[in-house]
């Protein structure tokens, strides 16, 4: 699998994921950290083995922007930039339906399923409640499906996903939250499926140097004419 690097210099290193592919996995399993670390392996004669911090991740059936700390020190500083929330992501959805009105604000409580890998709808006072708030535009509709650009102002599991599904706009090929039709390539498991979702941006202060970074991803080939120029 080919490895898109976006950014890399010696306390940071960014890359593309493709989807299907997991942001981190047990050894053994193929993922967009085991591969940058055979890159830095490879790069920079490392026999004894690479350190790579992993701040936040990206669902597998996701694509778009990750990134990752080279030490311990960028590590622990991305960390609480994540933490606080001082990190503007920004991701393009592709949602069944027409999205209305066209731009504003979701804000839900959500709590993950117990022993399962999905998010539900909660209330305030719920145990395990947590609140959800996404800032959204709509960019472009046709035949049934709209382009959607959305900002977490939060970092809940599935939020994204879940969120547009409970409008009753799934995002494309997310079958998992209700969505009717398939998209990307074809997949021979379950697991293999993508979705009409991509982490097209991100934008941090850097550990070090202390400057402000905007990364950006150009979206998987499949999404044809759905993704603005790059």
């Amino acid at each position: 699998m080919d490895l898109h690097i976006l950014f890399e210099d010696y306390h940071l290193i960014a890359a593309n994921k493709p989807a299907p592919l997991l942001t981190q996995a047990p050894a053994g399993v193929p993922s967009l950290e085991a591969l940058i670390k055979a890159y830095m392996k490879e790069r920079y004669h490392k026999p004894a083995g690479v350190y790579l911090g992993v701040p936040h991740r990206l669902d597998r059936p996701v694509s778009g922007v990750v990134l990752f700390a080279r030490n311990t020190k960028a590590a622990h500083r991305l960390a609480v930039q994540f933490q606080k929330h001082q990190v503007r992501k920004i991701y393009w959805a592709i949602a069944e339906g027409d999205v209305q009105p066209e731009q504003g604000t979701w804000t839900d409580w959500l709590r993950k399923v117990p022993d399962q890998a999905r998010t539900e709808r909660s209330v305030p006072g719920e145990p395990y409640a947590k609140e959800a708030t996404t800032e959204y535009r709509v960019l472009k509709s046709q035949e049934g499906l709209t382009l959607v650009e959305l900002i977490p102002r939060t970092g809940r599991m599935h939020q994204l996903r879940a969120q547009a599904a409970w409008r009753r706009f799934p995002i494309l090929g997310d079958a998992a939250y209700g969505a009717a039709r398939s998209f990307g390539p074809p997949a021979k498991l379950p697991r293999d499926r993508v979705i009409a979702l991509h982490a097209r941006s991100l934008t941090f202060t850097h550990p070090v140097r202390k400057e402000l970074i905007t990364l950006e991803a150009s979206a998987p080939l499949w999404w044809d004419e759905w993704a603005p120029p790059r």
